[in-house]
């Protein structure tokens, strides 16, 4: 079984973004076909202890090109048509303390990566 999950996971990147981390994780199933889940986590603070709220999207390669055409166009939406001039520089701009990206492969996958 657990030869099984190291397969499953082929490759990871984590996006950290303040108080938000991204996972974009590429899987197969049993029969080598490959997907990707794409998982935000955030982490709520209860009184003395925390937990990690989280949305998962599973994304089929059959659907790859049309998302990313409706992402693309969602954003580009937003840049032209309702950022102002300041807000999209501002955006533009490299952030290294608001998000960064980080490539982790299943070889290095640790236990704070293993969503199931």
């Amino acid at each position: 079984m657990e030869e099984n999950n190291e397969k499953a996971e082929i490759y990871s990147q984590r996006v950290r973004a303040g108080k938000r981390t991204y996972f974009f994780d590429v899987k197969s199933t049993r029969s080598n076909d490959f997907y990707v889940t794409i998982t935000e986590s955030k982490r709520k603070f209860k009184e003395e202890s925390f937990s990690y709220e989280k949305h998962k999207i599973f994304l089929y390669k059959e659907d790859f090109v049309k998302f990313m055409e409706a992402l693309q166009g969602t954003i580009e939406h937003v840049k032209s048509e309702l950022l102002t001039e300041e807000a999209l520089a501002a955006l533009e701009a490299p952030a290294e303390t608001e998000a960064t990206i980080e490539p982790v492969t299943a070889v290095a996958f640790d236990e704070e990566l293993k969503w199931e």
